[in-house]
């Protein structure tokens, strides 16, 4: 027990401060982003290059810092999705009247750039962590990556409880792909493969050989919970924003933003359908 016990404590502090620290950063002025963003391409940069000189290092040290330095990664593709520096080649909100082929082809066009620099950070963390001791580091960008596409398409189906207030000023317009209805058919499917991922990976920790196996494990398992965590935050009326209260807005500021999530986005006009419910 006591081998699972700091690598599970530990991933859970870097996963709730690092997120209240992209939240807190993308929250920001306008002014801020482009240092906000130059501290991040460097931080990516660390992050790679620790990647790569801890490759080969199979020790419980290895672990922790592959891990760290796999999160590192993942944090340079949420901060340029959230600074507005990575996001696609459209800004434009979803017209109310927009359904099927039409609205997934349009939401994909404010994500693409996004999209395709998740692939291409994958085979970064592939290339860079390519040895024994990168098990961690790229478990986590995996994890990461396989569980907040879930959650996208989850969300693009649609959830009673989109995360609107988390979106900055600047991204509000992404607020008009979102449904905000009862949960879809889709989810149970993927909150059901996500908690046995979540099960196999905890299985490999408990049963790991040596101890930095363990721990690699067990921040994995941990990171894959988070992510069921945050699926059932879309289902459930939860204040998920509780958990990152010291990094976002007042509670004045976040209440609103639920009640008005779309205000400021000018949208286009069409049917009587409301913005925010679109119909399939």
């Amino acid at each position: 027990m006591g081998r699972v016990a700091l690598p599970l404590l530990f991933a859970m502090f870097v996963w709730w401060f690092s997120t209240g620290i992209i939240l807190a950063l993308n929250l920001l002025p306008k002014r801020a982003r482009a240092g906000i963003m130059l501290g991040a391409t460097v931080m990516l940069a660390c992050a790679l290059m620790v990647l790569w000189t801890w490759r080969n290092e199979t020790s419980l040290a290895g672990a922790y810092v592959s891990f760290s330095a796999g999160l590192a990664v993942w944090a340079w593709i949420e901060i340029a999705f959230l600074t507005g520096y990575v996001t696609g080649p459209s800004q434009a909100p979803c017209p109310p009247e927009a359904r099927g082929f039409d609205r997934f082809f349009r939401a994909l066009a404010t994500l693409l750039w996004h999209e395709a620099a998740i692939l291409a950070g994958l085979g970064l963390v592939l290339v860079f962590a390519s040895g024994p001791g990168g098990l961690a580091g790229v478990g986590a960008y995996a994890v990461l990556l396989a569980m907040r596409m879930s959650v996208k398409i989850n969300i693009f189906l649609g959830m009673p409880n989109a995360p609107h207030a988390f979106l900055p000023e600047h991204l509000r317009h992404l607020g008009t792909y979102f449904r905000d209805r009862p949960v879809n058919a889709l989810f149970p499917v993927c909150v059901t493969g996500a908690t046995l991922l979540t099960a196999w990976l905890a299985h490999q920790a408990w049963w790991a050989q040596d101890g930095a196996t363990a721990a690699a494990y067990t921040m994995l398992a941990a990171l894959a919970g988070f992510a069921v965590l945050e699926h059932w935050f879309l289902a459930l009326p939860l204040p998920s924003e509780n958990l990152w209260r010291w990094a976002l807005p007042s509670r004045k500021s976040i209440t609103r933003s639920l009640a008005s999530p779309l205000s400021g986005v000018s949208l286009p006009s069409g049917p009587e359908s409301s913005p925010q419910r679109s119909r399939p």
